[in-house]
């Protein structure tokens, strides 16, 4: 049998249910059943990397970090990534064990530490774009400014908060560790929430940066870099809309490139939520990629049939 190897980006939602579902064995057990689907996609016959997000823990973890700054030092936002990626690491990796007993089959799954290389010279250094952490009073973001050179914002309303600059990822450091476990048959957790965002300097040594990747095009990057037969992009929804939300809103079963750039052209897809999404796709499918689908985690082996899901070609 042909190996099919398969990028599987796995969204917050996958792990956070709703704001009453936020401890961590909230988490664990929201994870535990994306795993159960994607354990079947294995079965199938997929080789399987799994990239997902970390917007929310991050958050925790930095919120965790500012109440206990009077006795603690606190924790570097690149550094944050990292404790994400072991965190949601050891639950996917679990739970996908577990299931893989359960099934019988003769699997393993790890989680690899992953570095994504920036551009130090990416405009979004500049122009610093993604809210994180808490909010914050005027007062206190403007000393923070000030004192730790933050870039604060004032927030719908809501607050003050933090923003951070969200470069796109230009290469995946620990990409042939990926490959060669991929090609042992492991199943590999990697990229996790947009990778840990690392500049290069001119003797080839990384750095940290304060910066947060978007973890579809992180995962969008790697589909590419190794050159995966299939995108899939597990989020909230089990199909792509137009009019998304409107009464006349309308799924998508199958869409082209074309159309997809079409739609985004129209304005049918929202910043903060599915144009990502797409954006990272087409990348994918104008590198040579072969097909992407969109859908839930409940319906992934469904949409890997053709019931269901969106299904993106070139």
């Amino acid at each position: 049998m042909t190996k099919k190897v398969a990028v599987v980006a796995i969204g917050g939602n996958s792990l956070i249910k709703d704001k009453n579902h936020q401890t961590v064995p909230d988490q664990y057990q929201a994870a535990k059943e994306t795993c159960y689907h994607i354990a079947g996609m294995i079965e199938q016959g997929w080789d399987v990397a799994i990239g997902h997000g970390n917007g929310p823990q991050v958050g925790f973890i930095l919120r965790r970090s500012e109440l206990a700054r009077h006795e603690l030092h606190e924790v570097p936002l690149d550094v944050c990534g990292a404790d994400t990626q072991g965190a949601i690491g050891y639950m996917l990796q679990q739970n996908l064990q577990n299931e893989f007993l359960r099934r019988g089959m003769k699997k393993q799954a790890v989680t690899v530490v992953t570095q994504v290389v920036v551009d130090r010279n990416d405009p979004a250094f500049q122009n610093p774009s993604k809210p994180i952490g808490s909010f914050m009073t005027e007062e206190e973001a403007k000393r923070r400014r000030d004192l730790e050179g933050w870039h604060v914002v004032e927030d719908a309303g809501r607050g003050w908060r933090r923003v951070v600059p969200s470069p796109l990822p230009q290469k995946v450091k620990e990409q042939d560790a990926v490959e060669e476990l991929l090609s042992k048959g492991f199943v590999v957790i990697t990229v996790g929430g947009g990778g840990i965002p690392v500049v290069e300097n001119e003797k080839g040594e990384l750095e940290g940066v304060a910066a947060v990747i978007d973890k579809d095009y992180a995962s969008s990057l790697l589909a590419r870099s190794i050159k995966a037969d299939l995108f899939l992009i597990s989020t909230a929804v089990e199909k792509v809309y137009l009019n998304y939300g409107k009464p006349d809103q309308k799924a998508i079963d199958r869409m082209t490139v074309a159309e997809a750039k079409q739609y985004m052209a129209e304005g049918h897809f929202a910043k903060g939520s599915m144009l990502p999404k797409i954006q990272a796709i087409i990348w994918f499918l104008e590198a040579g990629g072969k097909q992407a689908i969109i859908t839930n985690p409940e319906n992934i082996e469904r949409a890997l049939r053709g019931e269901t899901g969106t299904l993106i070609v070139p």
